[in-house]
């Protein structure tokens, strides 16, 4: 006699026949709900185990009206910080008990913006976080209909939105301000492209910090996020004698930053010190280590997910969040008192 495996997937009152309890028990365990004793639980669980069964969530949504499936939009996830987002964003998801489901896109304008939340929309998420580090894919949201909830991840002042943003401009102080104190006249910036916002923050902080301080604001330099476009920075700052501090507003530039110091004899941190920002895995194995900003990506991630949850959970319009995480400084080798 064939088995239930072979003439069809098992079904939820199979479990339940297994397991000996009723289709209500089994649903109760599937749901998490609390008012089912543990030796249930395991009964259940085990058969679930032992015939292979999945959950149809189809099914459920038309019971339930939620999917358990939340979808995300991201923009260039190559890059170290909106890749560590997404992935920030994707862990804390699946501790909560949903699905992640993400589209990444390359065009970030209004058609792109509108066709990716469409297309989660239609796959039916109960709710949507947008990575938008870029002032045109801010603008791209404020003409997109939305019909559910949707948080902002690096959105500054999105309009109508909630938005879970690292503080850049603390950041960028921090770094600015360290070198200050080390003796440091003024501090000289690599900033990052100017259409993105947080490259727009750090560049804020940088600029705020030595203007506090009294001290001359040097033009800063512009790269594009990549070690060449820091390495065509560096090859410029290692040319003027009187640098002795820059702030980078990433660690790939400031990779290519000192590269071209060393090319020029230039010394980090003897005649220059250099600071970066991120603290990616290999910032502490550059020579010399990078002292850096770290950006909790992990607290991103919970942060937007709990802001959407509360959205979602919410049975009449709930407010607007703002959602401001803190950056930490990490001291090490790439910057001393000047010499």
């Amino acid at each position: 006699m064939a088995s239930i495996s072979e003439r069809r997937p098992p079904v939820m009152a199979d479990v339940a026949k297994l397991a000996g309890v009723s289709h209500q028990t089994v649903s109760r365990v599937l749901n998490d709900h609390p008012n089912v004793r543990s030796e249930t639980r395991t009964r259940v669980l085990e058969a679930i185990d032992r015939l292979g069964y999945r959950r149809n969530m189809v099914a459920r949504a038309l019971v339930t009206r939620h999917s358990r499936t939340l979808g995300v939009v991201s923009f260039d996830t190559t890059l170290y910080g909106p890749a560590s987002t997404v992935y920030g964003i994707e862990q804390a998801a699946r501790a909560a008990g949903y699905f992640v489901s993400i589209v990444s896109l390359k065009s970030i304008d209004k058609p792109g913006v509108r066709d990716a939340i469409n297309y989660l929309t239609e796959q039916g998420v109960d709710g949507i976080v947008v990575v938008a580090p870029q002032r045109t894919a801010v603008r791209a949201l404020d003409d997109v209909r939305l019909d559910r909830p949707v948080v902002a991840v690096e959105g500054g002042q999105a309009r109508g939105l909630s938005v879970v943003a690292v503080d850049q401009v603390a950041g960028a102080r921090m770094a600015t301000e360290h070198l200050l104190e080390l003796g440091h006249e003024t501090v000289w910036h690599v900033s990052g492209p100017l259409d993105w916002l947080e490259a727009e923050g750090r560049v804020q902080g940088w600029r705020q910090a030595l203007l506090d301080a009294g001290r001359a604001v040097p033009e800063p330099l512009t790269g594009d996020w990549s070690p060449r476009s820091g390495y065509e920075a560096g090859k410029s700052l290692a040319g003027m004698k009187d640098v002795t501090a820059v702030f980078v507003a990433n660690d790939q530039m400031a990779l290519g930053v000192l590269r071209a110091f060393t090319e020029a004899g230039v010394r980090v941190p003897e005649q220059v010190s250099l600071v970066g920002f991120d603290d990616i895995p290999e910032s502490e194995f550059f020579s010399p280590p990078l002292t850096t900003v770290r950006q909790d990506f992990d607290a991103v991630g919970r942060s937007s997910i709990a802001v959407l949850l509360r959205q979602i959970d919410s049975e009449e319009r709930a407010e607007h969040e703002h959602v401001v995480v803190p950056p930490r400084f990490v001291r090490r080798a790439s910057a001393m008192a000047p010499r």
